[in-house]
């Protein structure tokens, strides 16, 4: 990932409407939301949704698809785990049992977490 990209989901993830907003579609996975949806669940008015999920879809944070009338937006999950690799890649660089403890300080899932950065070294 380039740091423009990070930079990028940084900036459209930066207001708590759209941070919600993401949070929010993330926990409907691959299913998504309508953008009425979303706002309803927000408490928000439609038309203050759409210029924020607009502003996500354009920084590829969420992905739309037309459903008839209706626009689906789901969460780019894919570019999320992009980013954390991308945040993670130099973690405790040449000392990986540095990333374990770390890993295991974390109140994340194991199975959210990033893998640990390099091989634990081999004892003869």
């Amino acid at each position: 990932m380039e740091k423009l990209i990070a930079t990028t989901i940084f900036e459209s993830l930066s207001s708590g409407i759209r941070l919600d907003a993401y949070r929010l579609l993330v926990r409907q996975g691959h299913v998504g939301m309508v953008a009425g949806e979303i706002a309803t669940a927000l408490g928000l008015p439609p038309t203050n949704m759409s210029f924020h999920l607009k502003a996500m879809v354009q920084a590829n944070v969420v992905t739309v698809t037309q459903e008839g009338r209706y626009m689906r937006y789901r969460a780019n999950l894919s570019l999320m785990l992009d980013l954390i690799a991308y945040l993670t890649e130099e973690c405790c660089e040449g000392q990986p049992e540095q990333c374990a403890d770390l890993r295991a300080q974390s109140s994340c899932s194991p199975a959210v977490l990033p893998p640990l950065c390099c091989p634990a070294p081999k004892t003869e």
